[in-house]
């Protein structure tokens, strides 16, 4: 049996493993068309390699998935975050587990990861071929013609396609798969971080407060969690989750809106009004600028004094009614105004993809085209930050490496 692995990244890797281990006596070969194989598993991470996220149920697993939450259910039954964890430990690779429960190498280092899955493909005799970018498949009566960008290669046959390409920014990228009648799920960003050039907050940059919740102006979309304030705007993971599971709908407003941000992640505003009358009453002679309500940091606490035209040097005794209700209101729901996004690291993550309408949700073999599979971001499935794509990209891989009919 001849497989062919398209894509020689985490999926195409994990894949042709897993194929090798299901199979032991195919020939796998995986066709990458860069000349080294595995580079975004190099970058991700900030090139630590966020392999997974160690959270305990898989309920919390899939809610870090905006799409592809169903699929992930019925597949993590079969190879979960736990099992990634026990793979790459039972293969010499010790981890460690971040008090955010993100999961690194304990070398801190994405060589480890790379180096893991390349020996451990070249030990089962997986054939690695780079530079080899596939343009084309012809469907034969018993197998499959592979075509290259470049004609000095030969055309190659397989049995089975496992395609494991990632995500494409741009749908032409996907045309080779839609030719083959896939339907295919529009690609746009996901995981970007927001530009406000009109908005003086750039000022604080560097700054960041751990537990916010961000809304997006007119609808139910929310995110919880830290956020930096960056000299373009604002980023962090409570940032990143809303641009994730607003991708869609971001895209369709031009990466023109406006978020509103309740800097202490209290949805009560009757708590926060009765936290800064306890501080009137405890603290009634000290000046605003000295005593800081939520221990928020310094420089936000004084940015957002003078946004509510409060003299810092005022008392909290003499705040009276209408102050405290101007703090509570800017506390609670300060609204900023974004236009355009910023990719977050290099770490590019794609909205969209080769449709799961196109897909069997236990094999991953395609439904309109036998013996040809799908493992990682190719699919429209996508995670927030936090190790959750790698992890989709692991469990797809295993599953289509079954070559299950």
């Amino acid at each position: 049996m001849r497989v062919a692995i398209i894509g020689g990244g985490a999926a195409g890797f994990f894949s042709a493993i897993a194929v090798k281990e299901n199979y032991p006596q195919a020939q796998v070969t995986i066709f990458e068309k860069l000349q080294k194989p595995l580079v975004k598993v190099k970058l991700t991470g900030g090139g630590r390699c966020n392999l997974t996220n160690a959270v305990s149920t898989t309920k919390d697993l899939i809610s870090a998935y905006p799409r592809g939450g169903k699929l992930l259910k019925q597949a993590f039954r079969v190879f979960d975050n736990h099992d990634s964890m026990r793979w790459f430990e039972k293969r010499g690779v010790p981890l460690t587990t971040q008090d955010d429960l993100c999961v690194f190498p304990v070398s801190q280092d994405s060589q480890t990861i790379i180096d893991c899955l390349i020996n451990e493909a070249q030990k089962l005799g997986v054939e690695i071929k780079t530079g080899r970018e596939i343009t084309h498949i012809d469907i034969g009566d018993e197998d499959f013609e592979l075509s290259f960008h470049h004609d000095s290669y030969k055309k190659e046959k397989a049995d089975k396609i496992i395609v494991t390409t990632g995500g494409s920014p741009k749908r032409k990228g996907l045309s080779w798969l839609e030719e083959l009648h896939h339907q295919i799920a529009e690609p746009i960003p996901s995981l970007f971080t927001f530009n406000m050039p009109g908005e003086s907050i750039k000022s604080l940059m560097g700054i960041v407060i751990e537990n916010v919740l961000v809304s997006l102006q007119g609808t139910k979309l929310k995110a919880q969690g830290p956020l930096l304030i960056t000299h373009w705007g604002m980023s962090g993971p409570a940032i990143l989750k809303l641009s994730s599971f607003g991708a869609r709908l971001l895209s369709e407003k031009n990466y023109e809106f406006r978020i509103q941000v309740n800097w202490v992640n209290i949805q009560n505003s009757n708590l926060i009004n009765e936290a800064l009358l306890h501080i009137t009453e405890e603290h009634p002679n000290k000046i605003l600028a000295n005593y800081r309500a939520f221990n928020l940091p310094e420089r936000l606490w004084l940015f957002l004094l003078e946004k509510s035209e409060l003299s810092t040097q005022k008392k909290w005794s003499e705040l009276g009614k209408k102050g405290l209700n101007k703090l509570v209101n800017i506390l609670s729901n300060d609204i900023y105004q974004v236009k355009g996004k910023t990719v977050f690291r290099e770490e590019f993550v794609t909205c969209g993809g080769i449709s799961l309408q196109s897909i069997d949700n236990k094999t991953l073999q395609s439904k309109v085209c036998k013996n040809l599979y799908f493992a990682g971001e190719v699919l429209d499935i996508d995670g927030i930050t936090g190790g959750y794509n790698l992890q989709a990209a692991w469990t797809t891989a295993f599953i289509a490496g079954k070559l299950l009919p």
